[in-house]
């Protein structure tokens, strides 16, 4: 989640994920790294985070990550319900389960693996194994941007099939920022990727979700109302029936309030037929967006003129006699209207 300052987007996102944790009665709370953006965030919120932590009836357990490995060091006070594990070898034991925690450090995978095997002989059979893990899966293909803005540096590279003689029942694992994954272990147990709690960079796009599953069965992806990022690519259409601006309010009341929108605008309007300049579009389009819209581009030109010239006329005309698709049509008309408006601006 990446905290920064008190009471921001991700702290407040902190809070609504422990009022969920509530309101569904869990037991242990895990966090899979990267709870802090930096060491000096932790320091800065450790008070305030021994209240958000406080007053629950469930245990919380955390593991650094590559970004808050600094934060846990000096062994600092976070609270009575709150439990980080440092050391693979020292596990968190609740009732009939058992959390291991892989704080990261940077490692190359085949040391990974040894250290990973270090475990074999201290899982309990008997019990359910749950590991905290904060690093890159290998076995899926994952983009950079996936990972928010972590550069190119593998980090803590593991395969599914270094689990294979492992009686570990979940992967719970932090790092990767995008969509919610999951995959199954060779021995019926699960690694899932949760995803960013809230779109820590505009890479991220999509709803959000967390982790909340019972032990021993499937995990279940739970969705949140926190803030994430959407694209929204509109390709207005001179010739469409429906006006660019009902157009665009209709696709902006399809978000719900959290998404924050990165807005792009392509095509042509006439402006004869719909009573406004481009000027004015825009105007609007800000007014409809000015609770979402973060980032907005607008590449849609006025072709007024074009549509009124008397050998486009005749060329749609021509257009029109043709069995081609309808979308076959609208892309040699857009070529067409493209090339008029480049000799305009050429003559």
């Amino acid at each position: 989640i990446h905290l920064r300052e008190y009471e921001d987007e991700r702290w407040k996102a902190l809070k609504k994920l422990i009022e969920i944790g509530k309101k569904e009665k869990v037991e242990i709370f895990l966090i899979s790294g990267d709870l802090f953006d930096k060491g000096i965030n932790a320091e800065n919120l450790r008070p305030k985070i021994r209240d958000v932590f406080s007053n629950t009836d469930f245990k919380i357990v955390t593991i650094p990550g590559n970004h808050d490995k600094d934060s846990y060091e000096s062994r600092m006070y976070f609270g009575e319900n709150i439990t980080i594990l440092n050391d693979l070898s020292i596990p968190f034991e609740y009732k009939d389960v058992v959390v291991w925690g892989m704080p990261f450090h940077p490692v190359e995978d085949e040391k990974l693996l040894d250290e990973l095997n270090l475990l074999k002989n201290k899982l309990n059979p008997d019990k359910k194994n749950i590991l905290l893990y904060h690093g890159e899966l290998l076995d899926s293909f994952f983009s950079r941007k996936d990972f928010g803005n972590e550069g190119e540096e593998r980090y803590m590279p593991v395969k599914l099939s270094y689990f294979d003689d492992l009686k570990i029942d979940y992967v719970l694992a932090g790092h990767f920022h995008s969509n919610f994954k999951v995959f199954r272990l060779k021995n019926g147990g699960y690694f899932i990727y949760p995803g960013s709690p809230i779109s820590i960079t505009k890479r991220e796009k999509g709803k959000r979700y967390i982790n909340i599953f019972e032990t021993g069965k499937e995990p279940k992806k739970y969705s949140l109302d926190t803030p994430y990022f959407e694209e929204l690519s509109i390709k207005i259409d001179p010739f469409d029936k429906v006006d660019p601006i009902s157009l665009i309010k209709r696709k902006f009341d399809s978000f719900p309030p959290e998404a924050r929108v990165i807005l792009t605008v392509k095509g042509f309007i006439n402006k004869e037929s719909i009573k406004i300049g481009e000027s004015e579009l825009v105007k609007e389009i800000k007014e409809i967006g000015k609770e979402k819209i973060i980032e907005d581009y607008y590449e849609f030109k006025d072709v007024g003129m074009i549509l009124e010239d008397d050998l486009f006329k005749r060329f749609m005309e021509k257009l029109e006699e043709k069995s081609y698709p309808q979308k076959k049509k609208g892309k040699i008309q857009e070529m067409v209207i493209k090339a008029m408006v480049n000799v305009r601006a050429k003559s």
